[in-house]
């Protein structure tokens, strides 16, 4: 087991080595001078721009840019923006707001897709299963920004259930309404990936055979069909993880908080590459690590994986 997290830490070498180049060549492709963009319709002196490109290493080529990135990664040095804040600093400020946001996107989609799944699952063709079959179609065709101003409108300004805005006061509570709508199309995938799960179990030998031998059916559910049935949804939850994090920018953007997809939006239109990198380099981590837990969970829902082999 400890030889197979080694493997798999190792594997993170490349995959961020790749993500980190490929998407600083693509804020460097970007169009524009991003020095100029900063004064706008000002023109500073000549000196100013040289100074802040000099600053910035943009009068350099691209590989000796990405070199000069991953030496200072590498020594926990991120420099600054363009507006002369410390990468680091606004990163340790608002990466725990976007964690929060996306774990709460995530109990929201595992709790309740898991739970209507089963449920949809052990009465498939009943009014339930209907009801939440087409549900899930209609929350999978409506795009995240339309769930979002429409949540925000309806529980946000007509009922007040919830702040129709995060801004600073980024806590538990004033996330959970942007938390549901960022998971909510997730949810709509795992509930019918778990109730597909449950359907298929159920008819398994193993579940006729515990039946057989005089188990209960809450025991019979709870400690096969469920826990095998389990396996793809955990895989989609580990994989989605990461998604919940990057793909923040619409939500965040609606309910103005201030995480790591309005800055990664920001930093996007600025061409700032440091920054834009820095902000990948930890999503991708945190995609790795979490399907690295993902494959340490295999073990304890089938025993018969077994790592070594």
């Amino acid at each position: 087991m400890i030889r197979y997290i080694l493997r798999r830490l190792l594997q993170v070498i490349p995959v961020f080595l790749g993500t980190t180049l490929l998407v600083y060549f693509m804020v460097f492709a970007l169009p524009g001078d991003p020095i100029a963009a900063l004064f706008g319709d000002r023109q500073p002196p000549q000196s100013v721009i040289d100074a802040l490109r000099a600053q910035y290493h943009l009068d350099q080529p691209f590989l000796v840019q990405y070199g000069i990135f991953l030496k200072n990664l590498f020594t926990l040095d991120l420099g600054v923006d363009f507006t002369q804040q410390p990468i680091a600093a606004t990163l340790a400020r608002i990466f725990p707001v976007t964690a929060m946001l996306a774990v709460e996107a995530l109990a929201i989609q595992a709790i309740f897709g898991v739970l209507f799944g089963l449920w949809a699952g052990l009465r498939r063709g009943g009014v339930f299963d209907s009801t939440v079959l087409i549900a899930s179609l209609v929350v999978i065709a409506v795009p995240t920004f339309v769930l979002g101003f429409v949540f925000q409108l309806v529980f946000g300004v007509y009922l007040g259930w919830a702040k129709p805005t995060v801004g600073a006061q980024a806590d538990w509570g004033n996330l959970l309404l942007p938390a549901i709508v960022l998971g909510l199309v997730s949810f709509a995938y795992v509930l019918r990936l778990t109730r597909a799960s449950v359907i298929e179990n159920m008819n398994a030998d193993y579940v006729r055979t515990a039946t057989a031998k005089g188990l209960s059916r809450p025991r019979v559910v709870l400690a096969h069909i469920l826990r095998n049935s389990m396996i793809p949804v955990v895989t989609y939850l580990g994989a989605n993880l990461g998604g919940l994090m990057g793909g923040a920018i619409v939500t965040e953007g609606i309910f103005n908080v201030p995480g790591v997809g309005n800055k990664l939006y920001q930093a996007t239109l600025r061409g700032e590459g440091p920054t834009v990198v820095a902000i990948v380099s930890v999503l991708v981590l945190v995609f790795v690590l979490a399907n690295l837990l993902v494959d340490l969970l295999y073990a304890w829902l089938d025993p018969r994986i077994r790592y070594e082999a």
